[in-house]
């Protein structure tokens, strides 16, 4: 197949869901490669600026679902602010536990969405106000997913599975299964909105004017 070829292809209004998809994949992919290198050279040259923001919004997490907890789904909650600790007891009298981490802050899929929307065609005067609501729903949804993985631990503290040859007990099941998958599922239906809402109108519109 030729480059006029791909062209041709991607021009054709009957392949661009195909191609919509596959440039989001493509995206998703590099940002995530990308990111790994400039972890490793310490996120040169702006390292002590991405630092700063990993502790705010490690703490903005933490206080956040702390509050949820407590007031939302009123659970009885141990916290220890320094390590970022939130434990309370489960169903069998121990206890649950989360540790929010500087990898549970929602920063690196702010830079995800930032780096999809940015690059992914579209008019910037949505771009606007939708990227920046984007970013509060990633937050939200991080909220919900670090309260999640400590409710599933009050609930059922002793699920305890073997999957892809691992033993998984409660905590990884949630932790690097179920919310992991909730979390980016929620980018990826974001992303289809403003496809359908945003970008095709304007994209079918300009094709039909050529």
């Amino acid at each position: 197949m030729s480059i006029n070829d791909i062209k041709a292809y991607c021009k054709d209004p009957k392949n661009q869901s195909t191609v919509n998809v596959g440039l989001f994949i493509l995206l998703i992919i590099s940002f995530h490669f990308l990111y790994l290198g400039w972890q490793a050279l310490g996120y040169w040259p702006v390292g002590r600026l991405i630092h700063k923001l990993m502790v705010w919004s490690v703490n903005l997490v933490y206080s956040q679902s702390c509050w949820v907890l407590d007031h939302v789904f009123r659970v009885d909650i141990t916290t220890v602010s320094r390590v970022r600790l939130i434990s309370a007891l489960n169903s069998d009298d121990g206890w649950a536990r989360v540790i929010i981490a500087p990898e549970c802050a929602s920063l690196k899929q702010w830079m995800h969405w930032l780096f999809l929307m940015i690059l992914f065609p579209g008019p910037w005067k949505h771009k606007l106000w939708y990227i920046p609501a984007g970013l509060v729903i990633i937050e939200w949804t991080n909220v919900i997913r670090i309260c999640g993985i400590l409710l599933m631990q009050i609930a059922w503290p002793n699920i305890n599975i073997h999957l892809m040859g691992q033993d998984i007990n409660t905590f990884h099941l949630a932790h690097d299964y179920i919310f992991k998958f909730f979390f980016y599922f929620v980018i990826f239906l974001m992303w289809m909105l403003w496809v359908e809402k945003f970008f095709n109108p304007t994209h079918l519109k300009s094709k039909q004017n050529e």
